[in-house]
């Protein structure tokens, strides 16, 4: 969570019914939308003053209200007691840190999971959304505004399969789907990563490679960690005798369950296949290590003998055999290089080198 917000909810206290009152108007920070529809019509507006916000409430139909931005406690001090919300529900909503989880209070579900987003130039990028699920309204809280819902709005002014026939439960599953489907995009560019990476590391083992597969592995256990406590919370809703769930959609959320199993799988297999590539990227460098060696060492061996006869030759004796021979030098320059040349057939035979 923004430290703003940290600083901002801490001064606020945020515990049972000690939310803070600052100002007429929300602030521009945070973005509040109410969608209201039923089979007939759908209706859109941006909420500006808690006066608004209040009539909105009292009007029939589905009430969808989506808060982007968690900057404004008064805002969810506000939604908090026109839909008889727990405070407790208020803290973990601003406190991002949540662990993705359902929790059934009677009157409403509340539900916290993790949306997860990758960009070129800022990688791995994960936001906190909170959905409460009551008998006639859904309200969804996320960080910062985004496009997340936004093919979810058209499906609404469109008309389109039978979201807007359908009761709030519907439109919850819809925006659940909306994040896990989300996975499936992040999983798309890992594994245009990893085919990539995999490539290269063929042919190049470099460190960068190595840099490159521990991020990799880091942002898989980020998904891992967000799909694992969600898929608990999924079942924990299949389960719940809740009224708020219609046995006809409980279906829907299966499929949720089931595609988040699916995304689960797809990690556990790039885990391995990181793991494998780790393999391959020491074995590689092991390679060539050992291939460096072995040149030095023939390289050491060919002139070990042509060391130990300068050595002998180097002594500072006064009668040495050969040393008043004109052609000694030229004579000893033949053995050196006749050894030398005679190990290099031999390594080259022996197919060492």
């Amino acid at each position: 969570m923004d430290s703003s917000v940290k600083k901002r909810s801490k001064k606020a206290g945020l515990s049972p019914g000690t939310l803070i009152h600052v100002g007429r108007a929300y602030a521009e920070s945070s973005r509040v939308t109410v969608t209201r529809y039923d089979a007939a019509s759908v209706a859109e507006k941006e909420i500006r003053t808690p006066d608004e916000l209040s009539a909105e409430r009292e009007q029939p139909g589905i009430c969808w209200i989506n808060v982007d931005g968690l900057q404004e406690v008064r805002l969810l001090e506000e939604i908090g007691a026109l839909f008889g919300l727990h405070p407790l529900i208020l803290e973990d909503i601003l406190n991002t840190d949540q662990r993705p989880k359902a929790e059934d209070f009677g009157d409403y579900l509340f539900i916290v999971l993790k949306n997860i987003s990758t960009s070129a130039d800022r990688g791995l990028q994960v936001e906190q959304v909170s959905i409460i699920l009551g008998k006639d309204f859904v309200l969804s809280f996320q960080e910062k505004e985004s496009a997340l819902f936004d093919p979810l709005r058209e499906r609404l002014r469109a008309a389109k399969g039978r979201v807007r026939r359908a009761g709030a439960d519907y439109l919850a599953h819809h925006l659940l789907d909306a994040v896990v489907d989300q996975y499936f995009v992040v999983l798309e560019n890992i594994e245009q990563k990893i085919e990539r990476l995999e490539d290269d590391l063929v042919l190049h083992t470099t460190p960068a490679k190595l840099q490159e597969i521990h991020h990799l592995k880091k942002e898989l256990i980020v998904l891992r960690k967000s799909l694992w406590p969600l898929r608990e919370a999924i079942a924990l809703l299949q389960r719940s005798d809740s009224p708020l769930i219609t046995d006809s959609d409980l279906i829907y959320f299966k499929d949720i369950s089931d595609h988040i199993i699916a995304v689960i799988d797809t990690v556990d297999t790039f885990r391995d296949m990181l793991a494998g590539m780790l393999d391959i990227y020491l074995s590689s460098a092991s390679i060539k290590l050992n291939q460096v060696m072995k040149v030095l060492t023939i390289i050491a061996t060919i002139f070990m003998p042509l060391t130990f006869l300068a050595g002998i030759y180097g002594m500072n004796f006064q009668y040495m055999p050969g040393l008043d021979w004109p052609w000694s030098f030229f004579v000893m320059w033949g053995v050196m290089l006749t050894i030398a040349l005679g190990m290099l057939m031999l390594f080259r035979r022996r197919k060492w080198i």
